[in-house]
């Protein structure tokens, strides 16, 4: 696990060095429409990012995670790994960052609505073995990166019975985990991001 935390790209990185290179390479106006954090957004600086980010580490984390999987564009992590914080997650030695995803206003808004449509039908499907309302209980009426509130995608008028009725799962068990977390990990060393499959 030592071997595999020096490959992770946050591994030792200085939070002002993480915001200075996303800075840098993406500007305070992709940032924040990609993180929808007010420390982007607000008389941003470098300073004020800082201190917002070692005060609130679900931000911190989103940003981390921003880092790892867009910036640096590491394979997203599954199993075991997915439940880590982003600093915690290791990866097999041999996989080196990529060039960092090229991203504007239009790209970032398309990406939201496909995730915000792939999140949608996920809560329609029948049958599919989820329970009403996933997210129950972790900060419903909180803002999510859309802006709209978890909480009032509810609809009916019953639906505050249902979710005071309803088991709380433990979110590690929860089925929508293993469905995000995607392929399983490529173990061929010649291509670690499993490109080559068919």
């Amino acid at each position: 696990m030592i071997e595999e935390q020096q490959n992770n790209p946050l591994h030792g990185l200085k939070l002002e060095t993480m915001i200075t290179e996303l800075v840098d390479f993406y500007g305070w106006k992709i940032l924040y429409a990609a993180l929808k954090l007010g420390c982007f957004n607000t008389n941003p600086t470098i300073e004020a990012c800082i201190i917002f980010l070692k005060k609130t580490e679900w931000a911190r984390e989103k940003v981390e995670n921003f880092y790892l999987y867009r910036f640096k564009r590491m394979p997203k992590a599954v199993g075991e790994q997915f439940d880590l914080k982003p600093r915690e997650r290791g990866f097999a030695s041999g996989i080196v960052p990529r060039k960092p995803m090229e991203l504007t206003l239009a790209s970032i808004a398309e990406m939201q609505a496909k995730a915000s449509a792939e999140y949608e039908a996920g809560n329609r499907r029948p049958n599919s073995g989820k329970r009403f309302g996933n997210d129950v209980g972790k900060g419903a009426g909180k803002k999510t990166a859309g802006g709209r509130g978890t909480g009032s995608g509810y609809g009916s008028s019953n639906s505050s019975s249902q979710r005071r009725s309803e088991p709380r799962h433990d979110s590690k068990n929860d089925s929508r985990m293993t469905e995000r977390s995607g392929p399983s990990p490529s173990t061929d060393d010649n291509d670690p991001w499993g490109t080559k499959r068919s």
